[in-house]
């Protein structure tokens, strides 16, 4: 399964700040499972508060997930 363009740029961006994907969770306040499942692609389409929560604990823009 190829992952989507919003699985590969939520990884990198949270490689780049050199976080796990439970403190980055924790850091967005969405559980584990829901990240997890997002990066590996299991989930293709998550809410917009849920994006916007991961943005927010990346410091990056919703645009910056999405494209």
């Amino acid at each position: 399964m190829d992952k989507s363009p919003i699985a590969k740029n939520i990884k990198r961006a949270r490689k780049k700040l050199e976080l796990t994907q439970e403190q980055l969770a924790v850091k967005a306040g969405i559980p584990y499972a829901t990240l997890s499942k997002i990066e590996s692609g299991q989930v293709t389409n998550p809410t917009v508060s849920t994006l916007k929560k991961i943005a927010d604990a990346l410091n990056i823009s919703m645009d910056d997930i999405l494209n």
